[in-house]
């Protein structure tokens, strides 16, 4: 307000007191709009607060206690991926390729910038329990094609990634896939990925629950609530309703596993879910069971409260300690559950094992081949990808016949293959040949059907060997030269990330460089495991071959197959149990046996 005066109101020395006293109102104005940009000394800055207030509040924690945040927290504490789309258009625009702090935050919208490998980016979807319709399917194909190298890999999440899309496309490809009823909103970086449940849900003879809903419910409960998205690190989640075909679920930082509670235990007789947390079998450990169970339509409750107690305690200054295995490695599992509660608003509902009914068992070729469907005169048919990989082609020939034999569905599995269902039994002969027109399979050998392989150096920045290439050559060598009549995992990864689960594979090889002889040179190799399992059987794989050069892996595997022909105690035995039976230096040494002179 300016105050205007007249001679004849004050005298001069009234006058040069009202000068001075407004000089003063405007210097303390200053000084007070500059201590709102930068407050005071020991004035505390104001209380975080919107949906990102969490993930603040955890890194102000962290600032507060004298340690360093990691990169990505910077990246997110500077601006959040989702306020940056403008920008991403602009790279766009330019064909201009991210910073490295744009390339974290472009994950979020499901973009992986993969140079040098590859100077484009990989998108990833995001489909709720693997299942989508035969148009979305086909649309997806219409969009590798257009945007992206023209085909697509099914991944070990049951979802689909699109490769080699230039920056230009990025953003057109984006808002196709939410054209066509889908998106890869969350995919990646510090975010809960693709919800992952029973591919057969719905249509399995033995499965306990339906898990579709269930699924359906988590995946947009996460799309809409931005306060799920300051987590220190990636985090999973997988239903499984106890159908034929397995969902790794004890993989995942929370698994929720369809149980039948027996009566006169002092909770409700039923199907609830088993909770499992802190599955994260890269660094060679499965989800706890908890002693918990959940009625199925508070799941969603029960993991929201459980991200939310992660997000308030994990690590943000190692990345490599930032999954929640370390927060409850850290806590004790038992002191996180009260927190737990402490959010939920209630105490959690504990089972003994007794309560438990023996879940149904699972079929290891169940996601290959022919299955009758619970609903009369029905199949799933189980369609053999080539370690995940299909062109556009092919997407829009298995479309069109799940749309005209089937139900018109499209289920991905984790094994790296896909199931159309709803197929009656007079179109299954004409269902299989139309797949074969394809150049698919709908059989494959033990060997085959259990080969599994990451992305590999082709398109990953961190691979260090090119996993699909040499899995397909194991596949050929071994195929024709070892009989195995029982099932069979082969899994190949190119990092420690481990996604193609190595670990837990009846032979899992991890990338390496390798020796390549007696100077400093290094070429693509592998260390070899094995003895891995999930569900009732899970465990780690021993390491049995260490620093294995590539283009010795087929007869290496070849080798170790017909050891355990040799040796296994009987015709029915399977790798797994012969594997267990030896250590690692015993199971190499039988392998060595049968090298060839």
């Amino acid at each position: 307000m300016k105050l205007e005066t007249t001679a004849a109101d004050f005298s001069d020395e009234q006058k040069r007191y009202l000068e001075g006293f407004m000089s003063g109102l405007q210097v303390g104005r200053v000084g007070r709009l500059a201590g709102s940009a930068a407050a005071p000394a020991g004035k505390a800055d104001p209380e975080p607060i919107g949906p990102d207030a969490a993930g603040f509040k955890a890194q102000d924690r962290i600032i507060a206690s004298g340690k360093k945040l990691a990169d990505q927290e910077k990246f997110k504490r500077e601006e959040h991926p989702f306020d940056a789309y403008s920008r991403l258009k602009e790279q766009a625009l330019t064909n201009a390729p991210p910073t490295p702090a744009d390339n974290f935050r472009w994950r979020y919208y499901g973009l992986f910038y993969v140079a040098p490998n590859q100077t484009s980016y990989m998108c990833r979807l995001r489909i709720p329990n693997g299942i989508l319709k035969h148009w979305q399917f086909a649309g997806v194909a219409d969009l590798a094609e257009r945007f992206g190298g023209g085909y697509s890999h099914i991944t070990t999440r049951a979802n689909i990634q699109i490769r080699e899309i230039p920056p230009k496309h990025t953003v057109a490809l984006l808002e196709g896939i939410q054209d066509i009823g889908l998106c890869s909103r969350g995919s990646g970086a510090d975010n809960i990925r693709n919800v992952t449940g029973t591919p057969t849900a719905g249509i399995d003879p033995q499965e306990l629950i339906d898990t579709r809903e269930y699924a359906r419910e988590w995946h947009y409960h996460i799309l809409n609530d931005r306060s799920l998205t300051g987590l220190p690190r990636k985090f999973n989640v997988a239903f499984d309703g106890a159908g034929k075909i397995a969902v790794l679920e004890d993989t995942n930082d929370i698994a929720f596993a369809a149980v039948a509670v027996k009566d006169g235990f002092g909770v409700d007789a039923g199907v609830w879910f088993r909770l499992g947390i802190g599955g994260i079998t890269g660094h060679r450990d499965f989800a706890k069971d908890t002693g918990i169970i959940v009625k199925p339509e508070d799941a969603t409750k029960v993991a929201d409260a459980i991200v939310r107690v992660f997000v308030d305690t994990g690590d943000r200054t190692n990345r490599l300690k930032a999954r929640l295995k370390y927060v409850l490695d850290s806590m004790g599992v038992e002191k996180f559950l009260i927190a737990v509660e402490d959010k939920l608003g209630r105490k959690l509902v504990r089972a003994p094992t007794d309560a438990i009914a023996v879940r149904p068992k699972f079929d290891r070729m169940a996601h290959i081949g022919i299955h009758a469907q619970k609903q009369p005169e029905l199949n799933w048919i189980g369609v053999v990808l080539p370690v995940g990989k299909l062109t556009c082609d092919q997407m829009r020939g298995l479309a069109k016949i799940a749309q005209d034999l089937g139900d018109g569905d499209i289920r991905l599995t984790v094994w790296q293959n896909l199931l159309i269902s709803g197929v009656r039994n007079e179109n299954v002969a004409l269902a299989i040949a139309a797949i074969e027109k394809l150049g698919l399979a709908v059989q494959a050998s033990q060997i085959r059907a259990g080969l599994i392989a990451c992305t590999g150096n082709a398109g990953c920045k961190f691979a260090a060997s090119d996993t699909k290439r040499h899995a397909a050559e194991i596949g050929d060598w071994c195929e024709t030269r070892v009989a195995i009549e029982t099932p069979l995992n082969i899994h190949l990864t190119g990092c420690h990330h481990s996604c193609a689960q190595h670990y837990i594979s009846d032979i899992g090889l991890l990338a390496a460089k390798v020796p390549a002889g007696s100077d400093d040179d290094t070429v693509e190799g592998y260390h070899l495991y094995a003895g891995g399992g999930f569900g009732p059987d899970a465990d780690i794989g021993q390491e049995v071959y260490r620093d294995v050069k590539a283009e010795d892996a087929p007869k290496t595997v070849e080798q170790l197959l017909k050891a355990y022909l040799t040796n296994r105690a009987s015709a029915d035995e399977t790798f797994l149990t012969f594997s267990r039976r030896h250590d690692g230096e015993a199971l190499r040494k039988l392998a060595e046996a049968e090298a060839t002179p």
